[in-house]
């Protein structure tokens, strides 16, 4: 933070700040858990409600699409709009539909909820983090953004484990339900308090119009890509054919942004802003790096409670680690990210890295039911890499950024996150299913956590370029 800048807020400014920050970890924690938290839930859903395979992979997949789609708009919203505002609508929003969900009478009740809720997640993230960049800067802000990374290493690492525990103490046949009934107090103590601390909007920029044309072309695009995804998950037939529609859609959008940008009006995405070295190269690095950490989740969850039999419970204690090594390093990230910059993301993509290689040459010598615990300081260890990656990388990217412009920032660099997630899994269960169906559970697992590892080094390449470039760019100024 400028040092004049904190001579100019009173004591109770910067406290309201940490304030807002609490509301903001809370919320993020609440619509991240309910992206992996639901896993472990779906036996317990077909008991309860005789849920078919497809309604069982809609309640999973079908929020993390509508999630993914409305980031971007949201993040707009939340600029022109009034970020506190939006918060507060999308955090009742969420709330609202995870009663639904846990009311549930039927699967197309359920599976109608879980998307409703994905799309009120969506809506939310981009404020929390447009609240983040706008409230905190310099050396605070990099601790802000830690503490946000703690939170999504914990919430995507911890949900198995709290799912699991939450159905063994509910039971089997209803406890499904209390997954989703535990977010109503937690949403309604977070808006009576976000009520009171939560910063007035300014109505600045209230006027600009939405544009509605790259809505609907971003909205088609991502749909068509993200949609083959999904149903790849599900193990139904893919419609690989709209991928095609997504690429001309997408690059539609790009040509009407730039037209639109150019006859003066306000297009639903600055282009210039990818013309940021640190946003653009950050953007990509979060894309692919998500797409390994993301996946490694999903293939260790399906090899310890199938391969394995190990329950809910267990499996979540075994991922543990990892969750424990990102909380812990990304608390501490916040402190070295103003110093160290992009090279703290580089070491921590080569702990991240060493970590999954290491779980992978300790599962190819099957261990059998001891997989929990031989991976237990590898995983530790790609958390704790895990950690100086998603929060200092998040920092970076938003940088040089304007905060006028940090929800919709925010909101392209999340929806590049989605993106990643979808794709990872995407590629990791089919391939760590087709080996399955040939050869068995421990060369499947090899199999599934190879292209987490691949994924992981792709980040690792794009980090050594902005490294490399930030430091050819300097140099000539520093020459003198």
């Amino acid at each position: 933070m400028d040092p004049t800048e904190s001579k100019t807020r009173s004591p109770e400014e910067s406290a309201t700040r940490w304030q807002v920050l609490a509301i903001c970890l809370v919320a993020g924690f609440m619509t991240l858990l309910d992206v992996s938290i639901v896993n472990v839930a779906l036996p317990s859903i077909q008991q309860g409600l005789d849920a078919p395979a497809a309604a069982l992979s809609w309640v999973v997949s079908g929020y993390a699409l509508t999630f993914g789609l409305v980031l971007v708009p949201a993040g707009r919203l939340g600029d022109d709009r009034g970020r506190s505002r939006m918060f507060l609508l999308a955090l009742g929003a969420f709330t609202v539909a995870s009663a639904l969900a846990g009311f549930a009478m039927t699967p197309l009740w359920l599976v109608v909820a879980r998307l409703l809720q994905g799309m009120a997640g969506g809506l939310l993230n981009p404020q929390v983090l447009g609240l983040m960049q706008q409230l905190f800067h310099g050396r605070e802000r990099g601790k802000a953004f830690g503490l946000f990374g703690a939170v999504v290493g914990i919430s995507t690492a911890i949900g198995p484990l709290l799912g699991g525990l939450i159905i063994q103490l509910a039971g089997a046949e209803h406890g499904w339900r209390w997954v989703f009934f535990v977010n109503l107090p937690i949403g309604a103590a977070a808006i009576l308090y976000g009520l009171r601390v939560l910063p007035r909007d300014s109505a600045k920029g209230a006027t600009r119009s939405l544009d509605l044309v790259g809505v609907l072309l971003l909205g088609g695009g991502l749909l068509c890509l993200l949609l083959p995804l999904v149903e790849q998950e599900s193990g139904r037939s893919t419609p690989w054919y709209l991928v095609i529609v997504a690429v001309v859609l997408l690059t539609s959008f790009v040509a009407w942004e730039h037209w639109y940008d150019k006859r003066g009006h306000s297009p639903l995405v600055n282009l210039r802003l990818l013309r940021i070295r640190s946003y653009s190269f950050g953007a990509t690095l979060g894309l692919l790096y998500f797409a390994g950490f993301t996946s490694i989740f999903f293939v260790l969850a399906v090899y310890l409670q199938r391969g394995l039999g190990y329950s809910a419970l267990q499996a979540g204690l075994a991922l543990t680690p990892f969750a424990v090594g990102s909380a812990v390093s990304s608390a501490m990230s916040g402190r070295l990210v103003y110093r160290m910059g992009r090279r703290l993301v580089v070491i921590g993509l080569i702990g991240a890295l060493l970590g999954l290689l290491a779980t992978d040459l300790l599962l190819r010598t099957q261990p059998g039911s001891m997989a929990g615990v031989v991976t237990a300081l590898p995983l530790l260890v790609a958390g704790v890499g895990s950690g100086l990656v998603i929060s200092p990388n998040q920092t970076v990217t938003l940088s040089e950024i304007d905060s006028a412009h940090g929800g919709t920032a925010a909101g392209v660099q999340q929806t590049g996150q989605r993106i990643g997630s979808a794709v990872g899994t995407a590629a990791a269960s089919g391939l760590f299913f087709g080996v399955l169906a040939t050869a068995g559970f421990d060369a499947a697992i090899t199999s599934g956590l190879i292209v987490s590892i691949g994924f992981v080094a792709a980040a690792l390449l794009v980090a050594l370029a902005e490294v490399v470039l930030a430091k050819r760019a300097v140099s000539p100024a520093e020459a003198p």
